[in-house]
């Protein structure tokens, strides 16, 4: 019997960071391909550094847990949300410095770079959401229609649109050049918990605690797909560069790897014990990253964006049933209608290789106590630049954790259950 590597590239497990010491909130990758940053209710922020043997970086500031995280374009600054009310954007280097942001009277929820680098977006249970400038330092303006928290917001691709959406269960489009909401999608049964752009811009997606996904057409402005494959309330999603994939991570434990082109779930991800928190795809596509309530970041190898979707049909001669015709409303013109998981037929058990991954040392930079943050009290004085520099604290190095055992994960293809041990993992 040919092994399933060679009959659908799945995805593999390939590191495992372990050195929060509470749950991981949010996850994002250097797009220079060398680091991945993540957040934790424990209030620190973390970066790996890839390299074999490297060490990672620990970064304390936040005076309660971290909401949010997420790289500049040029991968030369990180930038933080936090329940503490405040943003920080940090230099990911040995310095240990840290800008601070203050403006919103409430936790700020994420936080997220324009593509251009020049601005941040912050969104809060203040119910707004705000636009700062990164070279200036300082707020610029706030959208505020919502009525209620503000969950996340992005920006489009080009700059042009914010997308944002919140406990009112709207999901708001804005302008930025008029600073007007454009478009307001008001189906949400429950909280919406997380939107974003796909990476060409035509199309903007939504989770919801409800456990949906939706995708709406921003050209016709029209709900294309919705999906309802998790159990329970999806946290967080995030496009593969190439419009073709999506991943999604709920409290139900699963990462979900969705087909967004054929409109179907191909994998289910079973990789974290309780709720995964984050999920984010590398810039190149070529990596994800997951995190949750167990406190570990699971880096994978993607594989399956490698061959099309229908070289997998072909190729997969023991399925059970054959998939059906895609949907015919897939095909322009496009109308809402429900994709749900398949259930699975195969019980197929590759051989996998252990995963030999080890703790890296860890060098901790704690708040200086001759920082300073000044900042404005409220939203009516932009442009004042607050600024604290975190000096650099006494460096340490993280002890090594202990090897993990028989930690089981589980992969869900379409019509297909994998399911394999790691029998030796040395986290």
């Amino acid at each position: 019997m040919p092994t399933m590597a060679s009959v659908l590239e799945d995805p593999t497990l390939e590191r495992h960071f372990k050195g929060h010491k509470d749950a991981v909130t949010c996850t994002d990758f250097n797009p220079n391909r060398k680091q991945l940053a993540s957040g934790s209710v424990d209030k620190s922020l973390m970066i790996w550094n890839l390299a074999p043997k490297a060490r990672a970086f620990r970064y304390v500031g936040h005076q309660d847990l971290i909401t949010g995280v997420q790289f500049s374009p040029s991968g030369h600054l990180v930038a933080t949300s936090s329940k503490d009310r405040t943003v920080r954007l940090w230099t990911p280097t040995m310095k240990g410095e840290s800008t601070v942001f203050k403006a919103h009277t409430a936790p700020v929820r994420s936080v997220a770079f324009s593509h251009d680098g020049q601005r941040l977006v912050t969104a809060s249970d203040d119910k707004s959401v705000k636009v700062w400038s990164v070279h200036r330092q300082c707020f610029v303006y706030s959208l505020t229609q919502h009525t209620n928290w503000v969950r996340c917001a992005r920006f489009s691709p080009d700059g042009r649109l914010i997308a944002s959406c919140g406990d009112d269960r709207t999901v708001r489009l804005w302008d930025t050049s008029t600073k007007h909401c454009i478009n307001c999608f008001t189906d949400s049964a429950e909280s919406a918990t997380f939107v974003g752009f796909n990476p060409s811009g035509t199309c903007i997606a939504s989770s919801g605690a409800d456990s949906s996904l939706k995708i709406w057409d921003l050209r016709t402005n029209k709900l294309i797909q919705h999906y309802q494959v998790h159990s329970a309330g999806i946290n967080s999603f995030s496009f593969h560069p190439s419009n073709n994939y999506l991943i999604s991570g709920s409290s139900d434990s699963t990462v979900k790897i969705l087909d967004v082109v054929e409109g179907r779930l191909i994998y289910t991800l079973h990789g974290h014990k309780g709720a995964v928190i984050t999920v984010a795809f590398s810039r190149e596509g070529d990596q994800f990253a997951s995190g949750g309530a167990d406190g570990q970041v699971l880096m994978w190898r993607t594989n399956f964006d490698r061959k099309s979707y229908q070289d997998v049909l072909q190729q997969h001669s023991r399925r059970s049933t054959p998939d059906p015709a895609p949907h015919l409303t897939d095909i322009h013109p496009r109308t809402p209608h429900l994709h749900r998981q398949q259930p699975s037929g195969i019980q197929i058990s590759p051989a996998v290789a252990d995963t030999q991954s080890i703790d890296p040392d860890v060098i901790e930079f704690g708040q200086s106590v001759h920082s300073t943050t000044s900042a404005f009290t409220s939203a009516l004085r932009p442009c004042f630049p607050p600024i604290a520099l975190m000096g650099p604290g006494v460096g340490g190095r993280g002890k090594k954790g202990k090897k993990e055992r028989g930690r089981e994960m589980q992969m869900a293809c379409v019509g297909v259950y994998l399911s394999y041990r790691d029998s030796d993992v040395h986290i």
